[in-house]
């Protein structure tokens, strides 16, 4: 089992990046994550159906994500999280492959894998599992012990695919799907995807002047009226079914 779980954006300012997603797309804060203080980092997540947006800040100098926010001149997107069923087996692989982790984490039940983006490419790549419970809408560390309370559903309902963009974008698929064992395919526009259990990867051309890194997502909309009055109002304008928050192009489905 491997499922698309959680994606993390990261911010200059928390506050107003997590008041536009909460306001322009109708979801709610469901935790702050104490734990992430230790990176220099403050933090918000949001439900997204049985998916999770987290945002993270830096609140002080010479931290990764400071730098990572320099180099991708500004907010965007920074992790993709998938939930899998066995840790012990993704961590043989990655020592088979060469894949640095970076992070072990295990808090209780919890244990999840952050991989060096230096030998996956494209994003930090995470998987992690709650043992004993797999389920889509199962309980998740990172989002506290009450998430389901602030599920909001009427505007979006899921994050149902992550885009990321690269000068090579046939290589990176093809490296993610070696790291995941996801075999690649492509669309019918030639576009190479690694489809997982509830979402799709999709890998296409850096052209926005951001260089390699998470550069979008697929969300399914509920009510796009709504979502569109409000983005409106607060100044965001969408094109091609496309709007940008935190950095981010958030393509609307449905």
């Amino acid at each position: 089992m491997l499922r698309l779980r959680q994606i993390c954006l990261v911010a200059r300012e928390l506050d107003p990046a997590v008041s536009d997603l909460e306001a322009v797309f109708g979801i709610a804060t469901c935790h702050h994550d104490p734990a992430v203080e230790k990176y220099g980092l403050v933090n918000a997540l949001l439900p997204v159906g049985n998916n999770f947006l987290e945002v993270v800040a830096p609140f002080r100098e010479n931290t990764a994500a400071g730098r990572y926010l320099d180099r991708r001149q500004g907010d965007g997107g920074y992790m993709v999280i998938l939930q899998c069923d066995d840790i012990a087996d993704r961590m043989g692989r990655c020592e088979a492959l060469g894949v640095r982790v970076i992070n072990h984490m295990q808090y209780g039940n919890y244990d999840g894998l952050q991989l060096h983006p230096r030998d996956t490419g494209g994003a930090i790549l995470e998987t992690s599992c709650t043992a004993g419970n797999g389920a889509p809408d199962g309980p998740w560390h990172p989002a506290g012990t009450e998430w389901q309370d602030a599920v909001r559903t009427d505007r979006i309902t899921a994050i149902t695919g992550a885009e990321l963009q690269s000068d090579d974008p046939a290589g990176l698929a093809a490296r993610w799907g070696e790291i995941l064992a996801v075999k690649p395919v492509t669309d019918g526009k030639g576009t190479p995807l690694l489809p997982l259990e509830n979402a799709m990867l999709r890998f296409v051309p850096a052209t926005d002047g951001r260089g390699e890194g998470l550069g979008g997502l697929d969300i399914a909309v509920a009510d796009r009226l709504a979502l569109t009055a409000v983005a409106e109002k607060r100044g965001y304008v969408i094109k091609d079914d496309i709007v940008t928050v935190c950095g981010t192009r958030f393509k609307l489905i449905g």
